[in-house]
């Protein structure tokens, strides 16, 4: 194989390790609560859909797990007055979620904890974004289904959660949003593990 084809393959190769490999957001392992995934920001106009699509009102508290460096977080403060937290593992995202909240003046509303997000309270929000794996979304279903109250809205950048079917699907320049509702619970009934 001439030279150049292999390092052509071997370039591919690495891109579409990284991009389906998980470098989208840090979540916590099993083992020790370290990130297993590396930091990569969600686009401005994709964070703006984002929360266009959660249909924020006042009063709404938002949660980002794997929230990065607080992009999210810090635009649900500013432009809708919300208050919102952040969670990640990564003691460095936290450190720089904290400074830009303090740059962008909105440390009354927003706050980011240094945590496992599937192990964190996540009761009292209606609203939780998240850039994470289709796997880390499906592992965080039965979380997000038996946690939330009916009417909170999932947002989730890039990726689905398997065969819950979202109430919305778009493109971003390119990139998939997806939102979901927690449906009703009925009564007596156990959480309906597969969504709607």
């Amino acid at each position: 194989m001439p030279m150049i084809l292999y390092r052509t393959l071997i370039a591919a190769a690495a891109a579409v390790a990284i991009v389906l490999g998980g470098v989208m957001l840090n979540y916590a392992t099993a083992q020790g609560g370290r990130p297993d995934v590396h930091f990569v920001p969600t686009p401005q106009q994709v964070v703006d859909r984002m929360l266009e699509l959660a249909k924020i009102q006042p009063g709404d508290f938002l949660i980002d797990l794997g929230s990065g460096d607080g992009r999210i977080p810090i635009t649900a403060a500013k432009r809708y007055g919300i208050k919102a937290m952040g969670i990640d593992i990564d003691p460095d995202r936290i450190k720089e979620a904290n400074e830009n909240a303090k740059k962008e003046g909105v440390t009354d509303k927003v706050s980011f904890k240094q945590a496992n997000l599937f192990e964190e309270d996540i009761s009292k929000a209606n609203v939780i974004t998240l850039y994470l794996l289709e796997r880390l979304n499906a592992k965080l279903r039965l979380k997000l289904l038996s946690d939330l109250k009916p009417g909170s809205r999932v947002v989730s950048h890039a990726f689905s959660m398997g065969d819950w079917k979202p109430d919305t699907h778009e493109l971003v320049d390119g990139r998939s949003v997806y939102l979901w509702t927690i449906p009703a619970k009925k009564a007596g009934a156990p959480v309906d593990r597969r969504g709607s």
